[in-house]
């Protein structure tokens, strides 16, 4: 039996975007102290945006305005995976260290994919 999501604390996609932003914060711990105010700061924000945006989203009364967060929520992780590209890039993190978080991402990629088709399939305003 599926439970009715009544917030965006049921959203799976807004679950495992949390864990990405625990696991993001973990792995920029190990940046260089320069980076501090540059990349360390852009790579949190874009995670960090991820599930703010698809709470912004679920609290929206249309499906419009809903599928607008959640289609900004994809926008971050598309920049999350620029950032995390760059961070290898200048060495700051492996090719495994890449990888690992980049299943992650992938992961809530595909949720919110999942979620921006069920609520344009439903297209109904509160």
């Amino acid at each position: 039996m599926v439970s009715k999501i009544k917030s965006f604390t049921d959203l799976e996609a807004w679950r495992e975007s949390r864990k990405l932003v625990k696991f993001i914060y973990d792995l920029t711990s190990t940046f260089p102290k320069e980076e501090t105010y540059a990349l360390i700061d852009q790579v949190r924000r874009a995670a960090i945006s991820i599930p703010a945006n698809l709470a912004e989203g679920f609290g929206m009364r249309t499906y419009k305005d809903k599928l607008r967060y959640y289609y900004m929520s994809q926008g971050s992780i598309n920049e999350l995976k620029s950032h995390l590209i760059i961070s290898k890039d200048l060495k700051y993190l492996t090719k495994e260290e890449l990888e690992d978080v980049a299943k992650t991402v992938k992961y809530v990629h595909a949720l919110v994919f999942g979620l921006i088709k069920a609520t344009a399939k439903n297209k109904k305003d509160l």
